[in-house]
């Protein structure tokens, strides 16, 4: 190999060519460690040009900070975004640098419908359960109250923009929405009655829908019937029919059949329709 002028020839430019490389890796590393790449700024804005509601970026922007490791070469930009995301009432961050010691950090807010069951939770419009100060979210308007097992929300959500649609033609509007472990939905009305709707998979497609449309199609009738009352609760789980309880005072003896309840608590009268 000595006595090989191509292959020393070789050997001594590979070796060449290593020294340079580390002597070139070494001045980037003592250049990226100068300190005015050390990051110097954090700048938070809407993802869309909007203003931010609820995401203050001073108070973020100071309580991440410290948090942020490296400098402007060396941090890890995924780290940062997932502390960002981890900001109350910040739904998805984006994170880039800009030269020589600045990240610049676009979040997008969650935006709150209702509450999301006994925990605190809330409901944003895009179906994403999160967690924030409650106050906060009532300052933008009344919240619905909403609630489902786990992984259910968007679903629960759809069903909501249904029912809006649905009750329209009476003039209520839906304040709270439930599905129980069982799949069984009910819901409420802004004029303080809850209506059982049963289990979509057993009802088939549209099922609930069409609970609802009966509903909807007999209700006026039972408010004249109750003259003066208030309706408390209405099942719609019978196929052919209805079971109210009621807190009327003055309802015609042969306006209704009634029918065995459990327990019933003056002056509620619970009746059945079909």
């Amino acid at each position: 190999m000595w006595h090989d002028v191509r292959a020393l020839n070789a050997t001594s430019g590979a070796i060449t060519a290593l020294v340079a490389l580390a002597c070139i890796a070494s001045g980037v590393w003592w250049i990226s460690q100068r300190p005015m790449f050390t990051l110097r700024a954090v700048r938070v804005e809407s993802m869309y040009g909007l203003d931010l509601q609820h995401v203050n970026e001073l108070t973020v922007r100071n309580g991440v900070l410290g948090k942020i490791k490296g400098n402007f070469f060396t941090t890890d930009l995924e780290q940062v975004r997932g502390t960002f995301e981890a900001v109350p009432w910040v739904r998805k961050a984006s994170v880039r640098r800009e030269w020589p010691n600045q990240l610049i950090v676009q979040v997008e807010e969650h935006e709150a419908l209702g509450t999301w069951g006994e925990d605190g939770r809330l409901l944003s419009v895009k179906g994403d359960s999160f967690t924030a100060n409650l106050a906060e979210a009532d300052e933008d308007h009344e919240l619905p109250a909403f609630d489902g097992p786990p992984g259910s929300e968007k679903e629960v959500l759809a069903r909501f923009a249904e029912l809006r649609g649905l009750f329209a033609p009476i003039r209520l509007v839906p304040t709270s929405l439930s599905l129980s472990k069982r799949y069984a939905w009910t819901v409420r009305l802004d004029n303080g009655m809850s209506v059982e709707l049963g289990r979509e998979r057993e009802q088939g497609k549209d099922g609930m829908k069409a609970r609802v449309e009966r509903l909807v199609s007999i209700y006026p009738q039972l408010v004249a019937r109750l003259q003066e009352g208030r309706i408390d609760t209405i099942d719609m789980r019978y196929p052919n029919g209805l079971a109210l309880s009621s807190s009327a005072l003055n309802v015609p003896t042969d306006a209704t059949k009634p029918v065995k309840a459990a327990k019933k608590k003056a002056p509620t009268k619970t009746t059945k329709h079909t």
